[in-house]
């Protein structure tokens, strides 16, 4: 995936709220609060909390102890990333999503035994794979 943008909330000192993030996200911003708006609708909690192993804040997104999503804040938009084991993969290249989205998912580099399934998260436009993608990994053991 080609990223333009660069990752930020890198100091630990500063708290992310929806001012910071709406500096950060610009116009994509509204997009990311219709994404908070499709975890509440799910009973997802989430969280920004610092990460000194990767020295940033991300955004930790469960259903009830289980990871379902991660978010990282990037100039611009957010990434939110959704991994599945290796067992998963085919199933979902099943699944109603675009056919660009499941290209996207192919070029992309597993991440040990998972393969990662990242948005830019710029506009409502994504919403719907990410949802169809997100209900897999719920239902998902």
């Amino acid at each position: 995936m080609e990223t333009t943008s660069t990752m930020e909330l890198r100091d630990e000192t500063i708290i992310p709220d929806d001012a910071i993030l709406a500096n950060i996200f610009g116009e994509s911003f509204p997009a990311y609060q219709a994404l908070i708006k499709l975890f509440d609708e799910n009973q997802l909690s989430h969280g920004w909390r610092f990460y000194k192993d990767g020295k940033a804040w991300l955004c930790k997104v469960q259903k009830k102890d289980k990871t379902i999503v991660w978010m990282s804040a990037w100039k611009g938009c957010a990434h939110a990333t959704i991994y599945f084991p290796e067992k998963y993969i085919d199933q979902i290249y099943t699944l109603d999503i675009s056919e660009e989205r499941k290209q996207i998912i192919r070029n992309t580099k597993n991440t040990g035994k998972s393969k990662p399934c990242t948005f830019e998260v710029k506009t409502t436009g994504i919403l719907d794979d990410f949802n169809t993608l997100m209900q897999f990994k719920i239902k998902s053991k």
